[in-house]
């Protein structure tokens, strides 16, 4: 389960780094209850999925 995350978020950054703007919106929306998700299920610590939540928002706002 852990993985999916890991990959997910991998999804999130290629789009990112891609320049698709709307393709990465939309990645990230898909990605954020899948994090939201393993933190309640104790997969990922609650503070970890904050800064997965965060950084990935910070790339994405970064995005020209």
């Amino acid at each position: 389960m852990r993985s999916r995350v890991r990959t997910a978020v991998r999804n999130v950054i290629k789009a990112v780094e891609s320049g698709n703007k709307d393709a990465a919106k939309a990645t990230f929306a898909a990605v954020v209850p899948e994090i939201d998700r393993m933190a309640g299920k104790g997969i990922l610590t609650k503070s970890r999925a904050a800064h997965y939540k965060s950084q990935l928002n910070a790339k994405l706002r970064a995005m020209p």
